[in-house]
């Protein structure tokens, strides 16, 4: 299946100064057999395959017990390392992949030796830490910069942008800048619910970039609809801040999939306006939060629509 006019990592970022789509998947489980996996790939090949996006991407599940203090609402499954779905099961997929690493899973030779593989005109990767300060890591994010920028042909550098850290502490496009400094050529962020803290972060990086006199790397919004109070409680684990009422207009619902929806279809057009009046570089990644059938039909449909208004 070939991308929309898209054939390899150099054209993906070359075309975020119009806007891109993504498509995020989450690899199926480890205990997958590879039959039952070339079979997700193909399922999930065969529902992109009207919508046109431009790249995927693959996440890298971590168990990141250390994030909450609250008990995670869904079990922790451990998932099919991404790298290797690319490799053995996605083979109908043609087009640009961003395939994540969380670091700390990995020793430094490990993660060295795929970097160093990796197909660098095909694969960009983002690069992520611990969740917190308390998580026992076999590669430290500082590390793994490091073997990214010793290596003559690594995939292309990606990183974390989160608007919620944002909010905190005000600081995240300063940290978004010292990661550009250390190699990072576009960012991907957190799912956005929170309109305004999104669109403050993007103003703060792209005005602060242009004080610099930089150039302001791609950001990859990523949309995903919240199908049910569950994976509401999923999101919020997460560190994904909803608005109140927002939340409470999703936890009231007889629909909730339906009222999550139609807001993510807003926020897209209102983020896609929002980069385009910055002159912004950017992307739109769609993905589902749950493995369930409701909610991963909504991400197609949510993706074509994105399509439709990205075009």
């Amino acid at each position: 299946m070939a991308s929309h006019e898209t054939t390899g990592a150099a054209e993906l970022l070359a075309r975020t100064r119009d806007g891109v789509l993504l498509y995020g998947l989450t690899p199926p489980r480890a205990t997958t057999t590879a039959e039952q996996a070339d079979a997700v790939a193909e399922a999930t090949l065969a529902r992109l395959r009207s919508v046109r996006v431009d790249g995927l991407l693959l996440y890298d599940v971590d168990a990141e017990a250390d994030r909450s203090s609250t008990p995670r609402p869904f079990p922790f499954m451990p998932m099919m390392d991404p790298a290797v779905f690319l490799d053995r099961h996605l083979a109908g997929w043609a087009g640009p992949v961003v395939v994540y690493r969380a670091v700390s899973k990995y020793t430094g030779d490990e993660l060295g030796q795929w970097l160093s593989e990796t197909d660098r005109d095909r694969v960009l990767t983002v690069l992520v830490g611990a969740a917190s300060r308390y998580q026992v890591v076999r590669t430290s994010l500082p590390e793994a910069y490091r073997r990214h920028a010793a290596l003559a042909r690594a995939p292309r550098l990606g990183g974390v942008a989160i608007a919620e850290r944002h909010a905190q502490a005000g600081t995240e496009h300063h940290r978004m800048a010292r990661k550009q400094e250390a190699g990072c050529e576009f960012f991907v962020s957190q799912v956005c619910y929170d309109l305004d803290r999104t669109r403050n972060l993007l103003s703060d990086y792209a005005y602060g970039c242009r004080d610099q006199g930089l150039d302001p790397a791609p950001v990859v919004l990523t949309l995903a609809a919240c199908g049910s109070v569950k994976t509401l409680e999923f999101m919020s684990w997460l560190g994904i801040d909803v608005p109140s009422w927002l939340r409470t207009e999703i936890t009231r619902s007889g629909d909730p999939l339906t009222a999550s929806y139609e807001q993510c279809v807003a926020n897209a057009r209102l983020l896609i306006a929002f980069c385009r009046r910055l002159g912004l570089p950017f992307g739109i990644n769609v993905e589902s939060l749950t493995n369930r059938k409701a909610e991963i039909d909504a991400s197609i449909d949510l993706a074509r629509e994105i399509r439709g208004q990205l075009d």
